[in-house]
């Protein structure tokens, strides 16, 4: 066929006429081929005329296509099936990071690895666990699931350990959210979520947020579009550092309970935070799942994250599981159970949580006594407020620095640069001078 697709041809290949329909039976047809990359799309009232449907149905059946980054173009100008992939691809992240030598990267808001803790005496026990290269799927080891249990802010039904906080919400998401739902998510926040989102094809539904985290009025405006799920980060904010305090808790609970929305917590920082965890899940615990992850802790290597839910929950989460890889190495549940109940590793993380809260707040003072004021919070990173990010980038690029765009973090305009401070060991007045003058135009 040509370049140019025309309505009809298009119109008799498509049998279910709702938007859903619509955008499924389109999408089948460019990953089979029959609408090769580069092909023209009718125009909307066209393909709506032979459909027998009214164009806004085909105006959403296109939106949901734009999202999965299946279609590109709009209005006059027309739309294409586009060239960008079919293989998903974390956009938002793929796009930072891999600096030269001679740059300072603050691009990475990850554990310093000077400050994890060591891992051979944990995996040598993990070695004398029970059970160990059965291919019988587990949930969870019993000395992890012990191990976790007295910290744990409720007591769910149900806890499963997981390839890594991120694999953990990926997977939650693909097993309980469907293609096309609304998802509500603070603003702003982790990019990697972002990217999660954005491969779903979900309609992401920004909350936003202040010091004391998402903001009740804001959530109950995001509510009245029916969200699947509101996805949030309540221990410590992985871009601004801020922790929900207990009262925001409540009264963001207050708005939920008007709702059956899944609420989905991402505890990505763990220990990192020197706060107590906070959750939902003792006043909502058939709909929340609570993620919690050990990589920035005790090291990204172990891979390991454990979730909460209820048994339901946890059943259909693991039954998506069932189509790779089923179950999590136990030799890594029971290492990462020996570092919890360790002492020593006990004493380290918390003296990389003071070292880490050092560096962030270096940074803050030295900014601050050039004009530029942060929030204060804790972590690994500080978000910068400025006047033009790509000012900004070009600035500090300029003087070979590097930071992430604060667009990478939000679906709605920014005005920040997030500057990761875990590896910061000095320098703190050189990058906080260079950030002053990036700071305004």
């Amino acid at each position: 066929m040509s370049d140019i697709c025309e309505a009809r041809w298009l119109a008799e290949r498509i049998t279910n006429k709702t938007i859903r329909g619509i955008a499924l039976e389109t999408s089948a047809l460019v990953r089979a081929g029959v609408l090769p990359v580069g092909t023209r799309l009718p125009a909307m009232r066209d393909l709506a005329y032979e459909l027998g449907v009214s164009p806004a149905t085909i105006s959403e059946a296109w939106s949901e296509l734009r999202q999965q980054k299946i279609i590109s173009g709009r209005g006059r100008n027309g739309t294409w099936v586009c060239a960008e992939r079919f293989v998903a691809k974390p956009e938002r992240l793929a796009s930072a990071g891999h600096y030269g030598a001679n740059v300072l990267d603050l691009s990475m808001a990850v554990p310093d690895q000077a400050l994890l803790p060591p891992l051979a005496k944990a995996m040598v026990y993990a070695t004398s666990v029970g059970d160990l290269n059965s291919y019988a799927r587990s949930r969870i080891v019993p000395e992890l699931r012990d191990a976790i249990a007295g910290d744990w802010p409720y007591e769910p039904e149900a806890f499963l350990a997981i390839n890594g906080g991120y694999n953990g919400v990926y997977t939650t998401l693909r097993a309980l959210v469907r293609p096309g739902s609304v998802v509500a998510v603070e603003h702003p926040t982790a990019m990697r979520l972002l990217d999660i989102l954005e491969d779903l094809g979900v309609k992401i539904v920004p909350v936003l947020s202040d010091t004391e985290g998402p903001l009740p009025a804001s959530l109950s405006q995001a509510l009245a579009e029916r969200p699947a799920a509101f996805l949030f980060q309540p221990r410590l904010h992985s871009v601004t550092g801020q922790t929900v305090t207990l009262q925001r808790i409540e009264a963001l609970g207050d708005v939920l309970a008007e709702s059956d929305t899944l609420i989905i917590e991402d505890d990505g920082l763990a220990d990192i935070s020197a706060e107590r965890p906070v959750s939902l899940g003792k006043r909502f615990p058939d709909r929340t799942v609570r993620i919690v992850s050990f990589s920035k802790t005790l090291g990204p290597d172990l891979r390991l994250a454990v979730l909460s839910g209820s048994a339901s929950i946890v059943e259909q989460i693991q039954s998506y599981r069932a189509f790779s890889a089923g179950w999590t190495s136990r030799v890594l549940q029971a290492a990462v159970a020996w570092l919890i109940r360790d002492e020593e590793t006990s004493q380290i993380v918390a003296a990389a949580r003071a070292t880490y809260q050092e560096r962030r707040d270096t940074l803050a003072r030295e900014l601050r006594e050039r004009g530029v004021q942060t929030m204060p919070g804790s972590g690994l990173c500080l978000w910068v407020p400025v006047q033009s990010e790509p000012f900004a980038m070009v600035t500090l690029a300029a003087r070979n620095i590097a930071v992430v765009s604060g667009n990478k973090f939000s679906i709605l305009p920014s005005a920040h640069i997030r500057v990761a401070t875990s590896k910061l060991t000095s320098g703190h007045a050189q990058v906080a001078e260079a950030i002053a003058l990036a700071h305004v135009i």
